[in-house]
């Protein structure tokens, strides 16, 4: 039997499906453990050898709703509230 084309022909059972929390299809059947996120952990999976995936991850990379306004708010102190004052000509 050879190793190459016809081996893979064989290869027609699931050891992964799609992951509750990435969405990737790294959660491992049998294992119950997702190989991305590490799901059921409370943890995400992330290691210090892969700059990559930590960045395709990271803060920035969604839609960042409360993120995209800090720099603006911090800049005028965090005020709430306040009435802009009328520009005089």
């Amino acid at each position: 039997m050879t190793k190459g084309t016809t081996s893979f022909g064989k290869k027609h059972c699931k050891s992964h499906t799609t992951c509750r929390r990435c969405s990737k299809v790294s959660f491992h059947l049998q294992k119950k453990q997702c190989s991305s996120c590490g799901y059921p952990a409370k943890k995400m999976r992330n290691y210090n050898w892969s700059q990559k995936a930590k960045g395709r991850r990271t803060v920035g990379t969604g839609r960042m709703q409360y993120m995209k306004t800090m720099t603006r708010r911090f800049k005028n102190g965090f005020k709430e509230g306040t009435q802009a004052k009328k520009q005089s000509a």
